[in-house]
C-alpha cells in the first residue's frame, strides 16, 4: 500500500514557506506522493479557500523535493487546453526527474467549465480527445485532427522522461469515468469513499472492465482511494485487502494547527507497515 497527501495547494499552505515546510516534512515521513488539485474559479458561497494553481504548485513542489512522486489530481481535463497541457506535463515530468502522475477527470462544476468557455454536455467528449491529443504529442506525432482540437507540423520536445509518457489515472464515479479508466487509464481514482463504499465501487468498476477493452500495454488498472479521513492501521489494511494500491490522505477539514502533527503521524503508522 502507498500513501499519499491531498492538500498542500490549498488554505496556508499557499505561504511559500509553509508549502516548502510541509512538503519536506511529507517526503521524509514517508508518504508516496503529494497531490493538488484543479479549480480555477469557484462558484461564491460554495467554500472557495485561496489555493494555488496546479501546474504552478506542481513545480514548485518539484523544486523543493527530491524523492517524492507528485500528483495533479483530478485535474479537469476538458477547461485545459490540451496541447499546451501536454507541455506543461512534460516540463513537469522533466523538472522533477520523472516524478509526475497525472489524474483527469471530466468536471462538475458547471460554472467553471462555463467561465472557461465549456459547457456540460460536451465535457466528456472533450476529455476522451484531449487525452488522446495529448498521447498523440507525447509520441510526437505531427498531426491531429480532431472535433475540438487539430493541429498539423509540429511536435513538442523534450518528451517526457517517464516513457510513452507519466502515469494517466482517472478519476470519477460515473459509468463514463469507469470506461474511461478502463480503456485509457493507468490507474482509477476515487474520491471520499469509505472502506464498504470502496467494496461496492471496485465490484462496479469490475464488472464495467469485463465489457471492454482494456489495452494491455496497460497493464492491471492501479486503483487509489481518497477514504473520507485519515485512516487508522487497522483500517488502511481493511483498503489494502479490497485490493487498492494507493490511499491519498486530504487535509480539508483538519485544523492547520494539526495539521504537521498528522503529516507525521500517518506517515509513521502507515508507512511501511500495510
Amino acid at each position: 500500500m502507498k500513501f499519499g497527501l491531498y492538500g498542500l495547494h490549498r488554505d496556508r499552505n499557499v505561504d511559500p514557506a509553509v508549502l516548502a515546510r510541509r512538503a519536506r516534512l511529507a517526503e521524509e515521513a514517508g508518504f508516496e506522493s503529494l497531490w493538488v488539485g484543479d479549480h480555477i474559479a469557484l462558484p461564491l458561497g460554495e467554500g472557495n479557500p485561496p489555493r494555488l494553481e496546479a501546474m504552478v504548485a506542481l513545480t514548485y513542489l518539484a523544486a523543493v523535493t527530491t524523492r517524492v512522486r507528485l500528483g495533479v489530481g483530478l485535474i479537469v481535463l476538458p477547461q485545459r487546453q490540451p496541447v499546451l497541457l501536454a507541455k506543461q506535463l512534460t516540463s513537469l515530468d522533466v523538472l522533477s526527474g520523472g516524478r509526475l502522475t497525472v489524474a483527469v477527470g471530466a468536471g462538475y462544476v458547471e460554472p467553471e467549465l462555463h467561465a472557461m468557455g465549456v459547457t456540460l454536455a460536451e465535457r466528456g467528449a472533450r476529455t476522451d480527445e484531449y487525452l488522446t491529443a495529448m498521447r498523440a504529442l507525447w509520441a510526437t506525432e505531427p498531426a491531429f485532427d480532431g472535433r475540438f482540437v487539430s493541429y498539423s507540423g509540429v511536435v513538442q520536445h523534450p518528451q517526457p522522461v517517464q516513457r510513452p509518457h507519466p502515469p494517466i489515472v482517472v478519476g470519477g464515479h460515473s459509468a463514463a469515468a469507469y470506461r474511461r479508466a478502463v480503456r485509457q487509464g493507468s490507474g482509477w481514482y476515487g474520491w471520499g469513499l469509505d472502506v464498504e463504499q470502496t467494496a461496492k465501487t471496485l465490484f462496479t468498476l469490475a464488472e464495467t472492465a469485463r465489457g471492454e477493452h482494456r489495452p494491455a500495454e496497460l497493464g492491471e488498472l492501479e486503483i487509489t482511494i481518497t477514504p473520507p479521513g485519515p485512516p487508522d492501521l487497522d483500517t488502511a489494511r481493511r483498503y489494502a485487502e479490497l485490493g487498492v494500491d494507493r490511499l491519498i490522505i486530504e487535509l480539508e477539514g483538519i485544523d492547520d494547527d494539526a495539521v504537521d502533527g498528522v503529516i507525521a503521524s500517518v506517515g509513521e503508522t502507515l508507512a511501511g507497515r500495510v
